[in-house]
């Protein structure tokens, strides 16, 4: 059992940690033993430009948290947990790495600001709001939109099993991102391929879904869609808003909820798919670090089902049910 003592210490430097995941990442050395196997300090030294003696410090600190292995030999290699931070890894969560370091690292220096006052505090760091700073750089909000797609990606695996999607012609993924998302919900869907998809996000981020759709052989099924939510969205029978609404304070959420209702016809679906907080004090477990999260950076926060009810009953929208799923996330189903 960690003392007390000992457990402010590991909590307090876990800074370190996530920086030395991001040099790992950066100087390739978690691809070259993903693709490789266990290697010396030496090999991984000479393939990466860096110092043998410097580098076997960092990598020695990444084994007791379960990310790298060190056998008798000398040799490191990655665990399970640490072949995630290859580039190349099927299940690469690399890009969240860069992007936790490049984008939310610093900004998050200002976290005190956030519980002292109405702003976040990661918007007095960058001084904008961090959705204007984020589309400043077409990479930046490229990078990020990548990253989200990694995580969920990987938190959501198994979350459709046994789902069907509401009837309906038209399904419109809103923040879809990449498309990934949409391209999951659809292909399962093969019951009925008649389904059209619309993804749309801001036309920055959109360039992202053609490889996406390409590669699920969608190009001809989902039309891409660039524009802005708080001000119009496209016609569709279904609308999937998966991890947006956390985003977004209850005032703007409401917006985009309003601004939905005026696009749709009565009758249509909302699947609004968010890490739902519990309702007591019990642990909140993922979304509690996602809460977090919103709490440093952005205007919005992780909410309670409750709080989601009334959120959408309030744009003229009835919540019919909701599923919980194997993963940290849950569908919420309304009807307009």
């Amino acid at each position: 059992m960690v003392s007390p003592g000992m457990l402010i210490v590991q909590l307090s430097t876990g800074f370190q940690i996530s920086q030395a995941l991001f040099v790992v990442v950066d100087t390739g050395v978690a691809t070259c033993l993903e693709q490789e196997g266990p290697t010396t300090v030496g090999d991984l030294a000479e393939r990466t430009g860096t110092r043998p003696d410097r580098l076997a410090r960092l990598l020695r600190a990444l084994v007791p948290v379960g990310v790298l292995t060190l056998d008798e030999a000398g040799r490191f290699g990655v665990t399970e947990a640490g072949a995630l931070l290859s580039e190349t890894h099927p299940a690469s969560q690399a890009r969240l790495v860069r992007m936790w370091m490049q984008i939310n690292y610093l900004p998050f220096s200002e976290l005190g600001h956030s519980v002292r006052t109405d702003t976040p505090g990661g918007e007095r760091y960058l001084g904008a709001p961090f959705w204007e700073w984020l589309h400043r750089d077409p990479d930046r909000a490229q990078l990020f939109s990548q990253a989200m797609a990694d995580i969920t990606r990987g938190l959501r695996a198994g979350m459709f099993e046994g789902y069907r999607l509401p009837p309906g012609r038209v399904v419109a993924d809103l923040g879809g991102a990449d498309g990934s998302l949409l391209v999951e919900l659809l292909t399962r869907d093969r019951g009925d391929r008649s389904r059209r998809g619309i993804l749309f996000d801001l036309p920055t981020t959109t360039p992202a879904a053609t490889p996406v759709l390409t590669a699920a052989g969608l190009v001809d099924r989902v039309e891409v869609v660039g524009g802005d939510f708080f001000v119009a969205v496209p016609a569709a029978d279904v609308y999937v808003l998966a991890h947006v609404l956390h985003d977004w304070s209850d005032e703007e959420s409401h917006r985009i909820l309003t601004t939905i209702a005026r696009a749709a016809r009565s009758g249509a679906r909302l699947l609004v798919i968010e890490a739902l907080l519990p309702s007591d004090a019990t642990d909140s477990g993922l979304a509690g670090i996602f809460d977090l999260t919103m709490l440093g950076l952005l205007p919005g926060q992780e909410r309670t089902e409750q709080h989601y009810r009334d959120l959408l009953d309030g744009a003229g929208f009835t919540v019919e049910r909701v599923v919980g799923t194997s993963t940290p996330y849950s569908i919420v189903e309304a009807v307009l």
